[in-house]
């Protein structure tokens, strides 16, 4: 485990991402099936679709499957790749049906959700989603943030598996319109069930549509160790 998690730290310090698979075992990603289908599905964060039913809000919206979720396992192993004094800033689930033409384009994740907007310098612009403050915090916050993603099904190119630009995320601010095919390479992150792939928001990623007429369900966790400054908070904060 040691020496895997050295070659996990490796490739997230050079690539912006890693997958590693058999973080949960079968009997619990059924769990955490089971929780998410048991959910009151009326409330405003859930959004449906005929291509895309999701969840913001996730952990706060069904509590039940925190424990699930943030299990021994995965602490044990964030802990192990980025040190102590982590938190959850933001979940989402995301279920994308079999039949689902639904695609995300080339971007970076440069938005945190936060509980109120003011006056913050190198903080902007502003926006508000699904009734939350989203802001473009200072990159040093992103540069020190990362995101779990963990997958309820396997995932590979033909149902929506991310694609990605390695070491995008040490470029600061990556147009994708500016991107450089020649010089640059893009790489399929295909994730087993229970697996889990681990990212850099500033890593330049990409989702297409499902071809294969497979179901993708993945939880998508945010973490950080920063407190905010002028008074703002994170608003999802899970310590």
């Amino acid at each position: 485990m040691k020496e895997s998690s050295i070659n996990y730290r490796q490739d997230i310090a050079a690539k912006g991402f890693t997958v590693i698979p058999g973080v949960f075992d079968a009997e619990e990603t059924n769990q955490i099936i089971q929780q998410i289908n048991e959910a009151d599905q009326t409330n405003p964060t859930f959004r449906k679709t005929a291509d895309l039913f999701a969840i913001r809000q996730f952990l706060k919206e069904v509590p039940a499957i925190l424990p699930l979720v943030l299990t021994e396992r995965l602490n044990t192993l964030i802990q192990s790749l980025f040190g102590t004094g982590y938190f959850v800033v933001k979940s989402i689930y995301f279920d994308k049906p079999e039949q689902s033409n639904w695609f995300v384009a080339y971007h970076q994740d440069l938005t945190i959700s936060v509980d109120r907007k003011t006056e913050a310098p190198g903080f902007g612009p502003w926006t508000i989603k699904h009734n939350q403050f989203a802001v473009q915090p200072p990159l040093k916050i992103l540069e020190r943030n990362f995101t779990i993603r963990i997958h309820l099904d396997d995932t590979d190119k033909n149902n929506g598996a991310l694609k990605v630009v390695p070491a995008s995320h040490a470029k600061g601010i990556y147009r994708p319109e500016t991107i450089d095919w020649s010089a640059e390479t893009e790489a399929i992150c295909e994730v087993p069930k229970g697996g889990i792939m681990i990212m850099r928001p500033l890593l330049l990623h990409a989702s297409g549509r499902t071809t294969n007429q497979a179901r993708r369900r993945v939880i998508h966790i945010e973490f950080s160790n920063t407190l905010l400054p002028h008074g703002l908070n994170w608003s999802e904060a899970i310590a």
